[in-house]
C-alpha cells in the first residue's frame, strides 16, 4: 500500500504563503515535498509534515515570518539541530531553522562570565569559542556536538553534570524574544517594570500574581527533585526577586520565539578524573549510586549492560570497552571527580574505590586519569542511546517515559518496577544516563509498526506516570514534554496548576500559534496518524535491491536505522559528514538523505520518487566517504545507499556521458595509457579544459590526473604453486589509479616489501587480459551488474593464491576496503570472505608484522623530520588509521603529526565536476588545506588516497606522499 498523495494527510503546497514569504525574508524559504519531509521528523517517533521552512537571517526575517504566517492562519515552530527526543520541533506549521543563519555569537565578556548568543549556534561552537579563556557553559548534553542553546533553553536541558551545575533555568540570565505577532520584549534579573515593554511589563505582572496565588499549589505539588522540566516554570516567579526570564527557560516554544540568550559561564576545572564502577547487576549499582553521590563527584553515569553487548561490536567503541571494563560486568557507573587539584582528585578515586569495597565490590574500580583516556570514555557515554538504536529489526527502543526523575533513595525500587512494568507488557527495557541526579533513561522495546506495540506504549506510559508519583518524582526530568508527554502534565501537576499553565499559555499567545499541541491542550501522545510509522505506512519499494540487504532486513531496514538523533550534524571531529559542513543545508545531511530516502521508498512523496530528480539532487553532494559507516552509532551506511539509488535511477534516466567516462575507466585505460601524449593535452591548452567542462561537466579549474606508463604487471611473478604459505607471500594488487598516474607509488611498495622479506605475487587475469580491478568506478556510477562482473574476475584470478595463505595488499583504500565490504553485497558472502580476510592495505600488514615480530624493516634515522597525515575516509572508515600511524612512527626519529580533518572533498571524481568543485574545495578549506599550508617547506604530508593528493596538489601546491614512498625514502639502500 502506498500514501494516495504526496506527504499523506497535510496536502498540498501553500504557494500564497510562500510567495509572501520569499519576498519579504532575506533569508531562503523553502515549500517543495522533499525538503517538507526532511523537516517532518526529530529523534522522536513522531512524524508531522510542516507546511514549509524559512531560515531567518536576523530578527527583522522572524518578525515577518510570525507577522506573514499569522495573517495566513499558520502556526510557528522554532526549531534547531532537530535532536529532541519528543516531537518538539515538528508540527503542521511553518518551521523557522534557526541553525542555518542565526547562530552568531552577540557579546561575550570573559571578566565577568557571561556571552550572548543567537538561538542558533551550537554548544560545541560556544565551548570552542570561549575555552581559551578557561571557560565553558556547563550545561553539557551528550549531543553537544549538535544540539543548539535555543533548543537547549526550550527544553531546559541539562546533561551528566548537572549535579553540580544544574539545568539551563539555572545558567540563563536573561532572553530577548518575540511576541507571537512579531513584537520583541526581554526578560531577565531585573524588576518587572525596568526596561520592558507596557505589554511585557502587563503580562509579566499578570503572571506574577498568578503564581503568587497558587504558591502553595506550586510548593505542596512540584516535584522536589533537580530533574523537573514539565509544565511551565511558575515556580522560578515565586522569589522576592525572580528572573523573569526563567518563565521562558522549558516553554519549548509555545510562548515566544527566543531570538537572543545571555548565559552564565563557568571556569573550566584544571583536571578531570574517572572511576568505572563495575556491578554485578543492575539493582545493585542503582543502590549504590546514593553512597557514590555522597562522595562529591561531578558526574556519575550509567552504561547498562545492553550497551556494553552491542557496544563490543562496533568499531568506534570496541577498544574504548576494553580499555576500561575488567571480566564481564553487568553495567558500569562512570564517576567523574573535578579541580584544580590533581593529588586531591586522585585521593577521591581511593575513597570511591573503599566505598565500593564498603558495599561489597571490591576492586570494581578501573581509575581513568589521563585525559586522553577519558574523551572516548565519554563518547561511548555520550553514544549510548544511538549503540541500543542499532539494534536491528522493526523493535526498537522507544522514547516516551525516556526522562522521569525520582529521589536517589528511591532509584533502586522505582528501576525495579519499572523492568517489572515492561515484562508484564512482553518486553525489557534498556537503560543509561544520570544516576547522579535520579533521572535514569530508559526506554522500552517496542515495534511502532504493530498496533499492539502502540497500545504497549499507551499503558506503560499510564503505569509509568502513577509510579513517579508514588515515588515523589518527576514525569518529565530533561527532554521536555513534547507530544509524548504533554498530556501527562495534569496527571502530574493536578488540575489546579494545569489550568494555571492554560492561562500563561494565553496570556503570551492567546492565539495558540506557536507550537500548538505540546505542554498544554495536548495532542494524543499515541495517535498514529502523527507517528513516523502511521497505519497502512507502505512496504519499501522498489522490491528487488541490486544489492544485498538481508543484513537489515532488506532496504527499508537499513534505511529506517537512522533515528534522527543527528550525530551528522557535527562540526568537528571523525569524518561526517563533509558536504554538511560545507554547506549547512538538512539536504545534504546523513540524516537528511536516510529520512528523504524512508519517505521516498515508503511511497510518502509520490510513486516515482525514489527515481525522481528530486532524489539525485538529495544524494548528489554524498561524497561515499562512509564517514557515516564509523561515526553514526547506528551503522547508517548512505555510500552504499547511494550504490542502490544509482543503480535505479540510471536504469531509468540513463547514463550521462561523465559519468559513464569515470565508471569504465578501468575498461579503456589500457588504450588511454598508450596515448598519453595526446590524453593529457588537456590541461596544457586552456581551450580543451574549457570544452571538456561544457561538453563533458569535469571542471576547467581542476587538473586532471596524469596519464603514464603503467606500472609493470608481469616481472617478478609466480604461480600460485609457488606460495609456500608461511605468511611472506604477499600479491601486491596495483589498483587502476597508482597503476595508470603514479607507478611509483607500486614501485616503492615492492622495494618496501622485499626490504621485508616478502614474496611479491604481481597476479593477471586467467584470460591475461587487461589488468584486474575492483569495481570502484562501476560501484560510483550504480552499475553493479559490471562491478560483480569485475568482482568475480578478480576473486577467480586471486582465489588460487589466497588458498594457500598468500596475502592481497593494496594501495588505494577505497579500492582495497571494497574487498571487505562491498563484494559481500553484489555476490555471495562464502564466495568473497576468503579474499576479505586476506586483503590488507600495506600499513595494515606491516603493522601487524612488525608489531608481532615476523617481520623487520630497515629503515634510516630521520630525525627532525615530520610528517603530516592526513587519513583517507574509508581508512578512518574502516579503522586502519592506527596502523597508518604505527608504520609511519616505524621509521626512527620521523614525528607524525596526524591532520585533524574530514573529508578532502575530492571523493573520487567528485571533486572534478563543475557543478561540485566549490562544494569540494569547500570541504578542503574546512581543515585540511588550512593545516597543509601551515607545515614547514621541509615537512612531509602524507596521504594514501590518489584524491586526497590530488586535492592537496590543487588546493596547496604541496605534493603529498603515500606511505609507501615514505617508507621508500628511508630504507637503508
Amino acid at each position: 500500500m502506498t500514501h494516495a498523495s504526496p506527504l499523506g494527510k497535510q496536502g498540498s503546497r501553500n504557494l500564497g504563503l510562500e510567495r509572501r514569504l520569499a519576498q519579504a525574508l532575506e533569508g531562503e524559504v523553502r515549500f517543495d515535498a522533499f525538503t517538507r519531509g526532511r523537516y517532518a521528523t526529530d529523534a522522536s517517533i513522531y512524524q508531522i509534515v510542516p507546511q514549509g521552512i524559512a531560515f531567518p537571517k536576523n530578527e527583522a526575517d522572524i518578525a515577518a515570518a510570525l507577522q506573514i504566517a499569522a495573517e495566513h492562519g499558520v502556526p510557528v515552530i522554532a526549531r534547531g539541530g532537530g535532536t529532541s527526543q519528543n516531537g518538539q520541533p515538528i508540527g503542521d506549521a511553518l518551521i523557522l531553522d534557526m541553525s542555518r543563519h542565526f547562530n552568531a555569537i552577540r557579546d561575550y565578556d570573559p571578566a565577568s562570565r557571561t556571552i550572548s548568543v543567537a538561538p542558533g549556534i551550537v554548544l560545541e561552537q560556544l565551548n570552542t569559542h570561549v575555552k581559551k579563556d578557561g571557560l565553558f557553559f556547563p550545561v553539557e548534553p551528550s549531543t553537544a556536538s549538535r544540539c543548539t542553546i535555543g533548543g537547549m533553553a526550550g527544553n531546559n536541558s541539562s546533561g551528566a553534570r548537572s549535579l553540580r551545575y544544574g539545568k539551563m533555568v539555572d545558567n540563563v540570565i536573561a532572553l530577548r524574544a518575540q511576541f507571537h505577532d512579531g513584537e520583541a520584549f526581554a526578560l531577565g534579573e531585573s524588576p518587572v517594570g525596568d526596561n520592558a515593554s507596557v505589554r511585557a511589563r502587563d503580562l509579566m505582572t499578570r503572571l506574577l500574581t498568578l503564581a503568587d496565588t497558587h504558591r502553595d499549589e506550586i510548593e505542596r505539588v512540584f516535584p522536589k527533585v533537580q530533574r523537573r522540566v514539565g509544565g511551565y516554570n511558575l515556580d522560578e516567579l515565586l522569589p522576592v526577586r525572580p528572573n523573569l526570564s526563567h518563565l521562558l527557560v522549558g516553554s519549548e516554544g509555545t510562548l515566544a520565539i527566543t531570538t537572543e540568550a545571555t548565559l552564565k559561564l563557568s571556569t573550566l576545572p584544571v583536571h578531570r578524573v574517572m572511576g568505572v564502577c563495575h556491578f554485578p547487576s543492575f539493582r545493585a549499582a542503582m543502590e549504590a549510586t546514593r553512597h557514590i553521590v555522597a562522595l562529591g563527584p561531578v558526574a556519575v553515569e550509567l552504561v547498562d549492560n545492553n550497551v556494553l553487548v552491542l557496544g563490543a561490536d562496533i568499531p568506534l567503541f570496541v577498544r574504548t570497552l576494553a580499555d576500561i571494563t575488567r571480566g564481564q560486568p553487568n553495567c558500569l557507573l562512570l564517576v567523574e571527580f573535578a579541580g584544580d587539584d590533581l593529588d586531591a582528585l586522585r585521593r577521591d578515586l581511593k575513597r570511591l574505590d573503599q566505598c565500593m569495597a564498603d558495599h561489597g565490590f571490591a576492586d570494581a574500580v578501573v581509575e581513568v586519569v589521563e585525559p586522553s583516556r577519558q574523551k572516548p570514555v565519554w563518547e561511548v557515554r555520550e553514544a549510548c542511546l544511538n549503540i541500543m538504536m542499532s539494534m536491528k529489526g522493526d523493535g526498537k527502543p522507544v522514547s516516551f517515559i525516556e526522562d522521569c526523575a525520582v529521589p536517589l533513595e528511591h532509584l533502586a525500587d522505582y528501576t525495579d518496577a519499572v523492568t517489572e512494568l515492561f515484562a508484564r507488557h512482553g518486553t525489557r527495557g534498556t537503560w543509561y544516563a544520570h544516576a547522579s541526579v535520579g533521572c535514569m533513561h530508559v526506554r522500552p522495546i517496542l515495534n511502532m509498526k504493530d498496533e499492539a506495540g502502540v497500545a504497549a506504549m499507551r499503558g506503560i506510559a499510564e503505569a509509568a506516570c502513577d509510579l513517579v508519583r508514588r515515588f515523589k518524582g518527576s514525569y518529565s526530568g530533561e527532554h521536555g514534554d513534547g507530544i509524548s508527554r504533554s498530556e501527562f502534565v495534569e496527571p502530574m501537576f493536578g488540575a489546579t496548576l494545569t489550568r494555571a499553565f492554560e492561562e500563561v499559555k494565553d496570556g503570551f499567545d492567546p492565539q495558540n500559534k506557536l507550537n500548538p499541541g505540546k505542554i498544554v491542550r495536548p495532542l494524543r501522545m499515541d495517535d498514529r496518524s502523527l507517528m513516523r510509522f502511521p497505519p497502512g505506512y507502505a512496504s519499501p519499494i522498489p522490491a528487488e535491491t541490486a544489492l544485498d540487504w538481508s543484513d537489515w532486513g532488506g532496504l527499508g531496514g537499513a534505511v529506517e536505522m537512522c533515528n534522527n538523533n543527528g550525530t551528522c550534524r557535527k562540526m568537528s571531529g571523525g569524518t561526517m559528514c563533509p558536504s554538511y559542513r560545507a554547506t549547512r543545508d538538512e539536504q545534504h545531511l546523513t540524516r537528511g538523505r536516510a529520512n528523504t530516502l524512508r519517505l521516498a521508498i515508503s511511497g510518502q512523496l509520490g510513486p516515482d520518487a525514489f527515481t525522481s530528480d528530486e532524489m539525485k539532487q538529495t544524494l548528489d553532494l554524498c561524497v561515499s566517504c562512509k564517514g557515516c559507516k564509523r561515526d553514526c552509532p547506528t551503522g547508517v551506511d548512505m555510500a552504499r545507499m547511494k550504490i542502490e539509488f544509482l543503480h535505479h535511477y540510471h536504469r531509468r534516466h540513463g547514463l550521462p556521458l561523465k559519468e559513464r567516462l569515470i565508471a569504465y575507466l578501468p575498461r579503456y585505460a589500457p588504450w588511454a595509457a598508450k596515448l598519453a601524449p595526446l590524453m593529457n593535452l588537456r590541461d596544457r591548452i586552456p581551450a580543451l579544459a574549457k570544452l571538456s567542462e561544457r561538453f563533458l561537466g569535469f571542471s576547467a579549474r581542476r587538473s586532471l590526473p596524469v596519464w603514464r606508463k603503467p606500472w609493470a604487471q608481469v616481472g617478478n611473478a609466480a604461480s600460485a604453486a609457488e606460495v609456500q604459505g608461511d605468511g611472506r607471500d604477499i600479491v601486491l594488487f596495483g589498483d587502476t589509479f597508482n597503476r595508470y598516474y603514479e607507478r611509483e607509488n607500486l614501485e616503492a611498495a615492492e622495494r618496501v616489501l622485499a626490504a621485508g622479506g616478502y614474496r611479491i605475487h604481481k597476479v593477471e587475469p586467467a584470460d591475461g587480459g587487461r589488468p584486474l580491478c575492483c569495481g570502484r568506478t562501476f560501484l560510483s556510477a550504480g552499475l553493479v551488474d559490471e562491478a560483480r562482473a569485475e568482482a568475480k574476475r578478480t576473486l577467480g584470478a586471486l582465489a588460487p593464491y589466497v588458498a594457500k595463505g598468500a596475502r592481497i595488499v593494496g594501495l588505494e583504500p577505497s579500492c582495497l576496503f571494497t574487498f571487505r565490504d562491498e563484494f559481500g553485497a553484489i555476490l555471495p558472502k562464502d564466495e568473497v570472505e576468503p579474499a576479505a580476510r586476506a586483503a590488507f592495505l600495506l600499513e595494515e600488514l606491516l603493522a601487524a608484522d612488525l608489531r608481532a615480530g615476523t617481520t623487520r624493516l630497515p629503515l634510516k634515522n630521520q630525525a627532525g623530520r615530520i610528517a603530516h597525515l592526513h587519513g583517507h575516509c574509508h581508512q578512518k572508515a574502516f579503522d586502519a588509521m592506527g596502523a597508518v600511524e604505527a608504520t609511519l612512527r616505524a621509521i626512527p626519529g620521523l614525528e607524525v603529526r596526524p591532520i585533524e580533518s574530514s573529508c578532502c572533498g575530492m571523493s573520487g571524481a567528485f571533486g572534478y565536476g563543475a557543478e561540485t568543485m566549490d562544494v569540494s574545495l569547500a570541504m578542503a578549506e574546512l581543515s585540511l588545506l588550512p593545516a597543509v599550508r601551515k607545515a614547514g617547506i621541509d615537512d612531509l604530508i602524507v596521504a594514501d588516497g590518489t584524491s586526497c593528493r590530488h586535492q592537496i596538489h590543487d588546493g596547496a601546491s604541496r605534493e603529498a606522499l603515500h606511505v609507501a614512498r615514505v617508507l621508500d625514502m628511508a630504507l637503508e639502500r
